[in-house]
């Protein structure tokens, strides 16, 4: 039995032996396996530093890219260019009473306004605009020209000429405007002078105010002369009464100051039924007795003043596609004989987008901005359209001055292809009181085409 034992473990350590050393063989082959495979890489990767080395060129490996969390810092100046143009047509038709007050207007075309401006900055918290027109009398005419100083105690301080803070009317761009011109009150208006002035809003943007003074008046080239005066005052102050998180419905409530003495100690007030055509006077070549402008309607003529004061009241609303502006403006002058003659003037408009746009309303300015077609016009929709009315008045009759009293009906159609071209009709009706031929009347039919870039 011990014998039967020792055999069987015999034969167990001799089959543990054989096992052993058959893995050792299998193992030994794989490892000289890998040594050969290893000793081939080095063979190749010496052959391939040998031929680089030969031909004088060594592959580039860039580095990973890092990022670097500080921007850098942008270059002055910077320089942007823009410009943009109307080109107007009008048809006339007038009863003979107005013929006899105001002329025969002549139907006719021209470009309203053809601009070109630059602007950008010439440091971080100091910007520009020089913009200048080449349909204004002068061709071309100083627009605004002026510098910003920004981020002041003040807010933004602006040196130069620019559209002085009164009248909601005023301050809305003409490139944003839902008719072809202003209301009727706007001949009250400082507008563009030369001076210097300043404009903040609040952290909310629910607050806007702007003052400055400047001389008065400036000509078309943005200068003013005279020792006798030559000085005014404009200011404005806004207020969002209420409006919704979207953005969509709200209330506006503004008003304005202004007070001039001027340098020629005149002052003159007078309009035109809300179609120009032109403001140049007409063209060198028309025929001797031809009209090639459309002329004023109401005037006051020149009234000798030493100072004049003017006061404003806005109202404006946006409902959804449904944007509603109105303004009164009251001025009363000092005439140099003691008298002071009162002059006033109104207007109230609405606008419905028909495609369900939204016009916006510039927080920071108080006032409407640019409609932005949702498709434009093309192959992706057919643009924004746009219906509108106004009624508007101007009444420059008071104590000793005869100025005339007008009033307007206008309907208007707007169609806005893209962002940046536009068509407009407008149907004007005009009701012209003059103190000396009675009441008359007239309907104009105008039609713009615009494009800005």
């Amino acid at each position: 039995m011990v014998r039967t034992n020792r055999n069987l473990l015999l034969i167990g350590v001799l089959l543990g032996v054989l096992v052993g050393r058959s893995a050792w063989s299998q193992e030994s082959h794989e490892w000289s396996q890998v040594l050969g495979r290893l000793e081939a890489v080095e063979s190749e990767l010496a052959s391939l530093k040998s031929e680089s080395s030969e031909s004088g060129s060594v592959e580039y490996i860039p580095p990973f890219p890092t990022c670097d969390p500080t921007p850098p810092a942008p270059e002055f100046p910077t320089i942007k260019v823009g410009g943009f143009f109307q080109a107007d047509s009008g048809w006339f038709y007038q009863d003979d009473t107005n013929i006899a007050s105001v002329g025969d207007v002549q139907d006719g075309a021209d470009f309203r306004r053809a601009r070109i401006n630059v602007r950008g900055n010439v440091f971080e918290n100091v910007a520009y605009m020089m913009e200048f027109d080449f349909g204004f009398p002068g061709r071309p005419s100083f627009m605004d020209v002026y510098f910003d100083i920004q981020k002041t105690w003040l807010g933004t301080i602006r040196v130069g000429q620019w559209r002085q803070p009164f009248g909601m009317d005023g301050l809305t761009s003409v490139k944003e405007m839902t008719f072809l011109e202003r209301g009727l009150p706007f001949a009250f208006l400082p507008f563009r002078q030369i001076g210097i002035g300043f404009f903040n809003h609040n952290a909310e943007e629910t607050v806007t105010w702007a003052l400055s003074g400047f001389r008065f008046p400036t000509d078309p080239f943005g200068g003013n002369v005279g020792d006798s005066g030559g000085y005014g005052l404009a200011s404005r102050i806004t207020t969002i009464l209420w409006h919704n998180p979207e953005e969509t419905r709200l209330l506006h409530l503004g008003a304005g100051y202004t007070m001039g003495n001027p340098a020629n100690n005149l002052v003159r007030y007078r309009n035109q039924p809300e179609f120009f055509i032109s403001e140049t006077g007409g063209s060198d070549i028309a025929p001797a007795g031809v009209p090639t402008n459309v002329p004023v309607f109401v005037d006051t003529g020149a009234i000798n003043t030493d100072t004049f004061q003017q006061a404003s009241l806005e109202l404006a609303a946006l409902v959804g596609s449904l944007h509603i502006q109105s303004e009164a403006i009251v001025a009363a002058v000092k005439q140099s004989n003691g008298d002071t003659a009162t002059f006033s003037g109104a207007y109230a408009q609405a606008g419905y987008v028909l495609t369900g746009e939204v016009r916006p309303y510039v927080r920071n300015n108080g006032v409407f901005g640019r409609i932005k077609p949702k498709r434009s016009f093309g192959t992706q929709g057919i643009g924004a359209w746009e219906i509108a009315c106004r009624w508007s008045y101007l009444d420059l009759n008071d104590s000793n001055i005869a100025g005339g009293y007008l009033h307007n009906a206008t309907v208007g159609l707007n169609w806005y292809l893209n962002p940046n071209t536009k068509v407009q009709f407008n149907y004007i009706h005009s009701f012209l009181d003059d103190p000396l031929l009675y009441k008359s009347e007239a309907d104009i039919f105008a039609l713009r085409g615009q494009i800005d870039f």
